[in-house]
């Protein structure tokens, strides 16, 4: 007998893909927070200076630099920021009017800064859908907890925008599924309708022209498909003659 021919398996895994294969697993690395980010609009270079560096103090990243309302929405649409800054007072388009835009297109929330603490322009800003507002000269001890407010504020309504959106998508997925079952009902209902017209029809056929049962079904079906005559209305046509001489024949007795 010859000796069996034994034969070296091909590499499986080289020696680099062994070593990387035997070394620890390293951890996954924590995904950073996002930056939060911020447009500022104010009209005057030196506040705007300031308040621009307060916030990046303070870990903000400031995206867009506005001196007007004009340039203030046009930055907000742009960058989409975290938080947007708003002077009150300022050229071509004022914070207010601003706001109103930001706001209404729901793109970020409005921080309102003004002079003054003025109840009228207070409630103008509410109104235009700033979530709050801050008092000139600027303290971080006012502003960054009120951009925390508005942040916060900004968040909760979407999230209940979001949950009244998915609330009025199964309530309309509710309805589509009642309409389609009433239209189910419907069709059985009227199906179940043509089933019994036939049936008498059909017994008709058998007692008034001799028809078997099978031919009387057969002779139904064949009808409405040649003359292309609903089952229902030619059924109801047999019931209409053979029934009425069934009458007939009831009332001579």
């Amino acid at each position: 007998m010859s000796a069996e021919k034994t034969t070296e398996p091909d590499e499986v895994l080289t020696d680099d893909e062994l070593q990387a294969a035997a070394a620890p697993e390293r951890p996954l690395e924590e995904e950073k927070p996002r930056k939060r980010t911020v447009v500022v609009a104010e009209d005057e270079s030196v506040n705007r200076m300031d308040l621009v560096a307060m916030l990046e103090d303070n870990g903000y990243e400031v995206v867009g630099e506005a001196a007007n309302g004009e340039e203030a929405v046009d930055l907000t649409r742009k960058f989409r920021p975290s938080v947007v800054c708003m002077d009150v007072k300022m050229p071509r388009m004022d914070g207010i009017e601003a706001a109103g835009i930001i706001c209404d297109e729901n793109i970020a929330p409005v921080v309102m800064l003004t002079a003054f603490s003025q109840p009228d322009l207070v409630k103008k800003a509410t109104g235009a859908g700033a979530m709050a507002y801050v008092t000139k000269p600027y303290e971080e001890s006012k502003l960054l907890p009120a951009l925390e407010v508005a942040m916060g504020r900004f968040a909760e309504i979407n999230d209940l925008l979001d949950n009244v959106e998915r609330s009025e998508s199964k309530l309309h997925e509710a309805e589509e599924r009642l309409k389609k079952a009433e239209e189910q009902l419907k069709k059985a209902e009227e199906t179940l309708e043509e089933r019994k017209l036939v049936d008498r029809a059909k017994g008709l056929l058998m007692d008034k022209a001799d028809f078997s049962e099978q031919g009387a079904f057969r002779w139904i079906q064949k009808t409405s498909m040649d003359q292309r005559i609903p089952k229902k209305r030619l059924a109801m046509a047999i019931i209409a003659k053979y029934g009425d001489q069934k009458s007939e024949a009831e009332d001579e007795r």
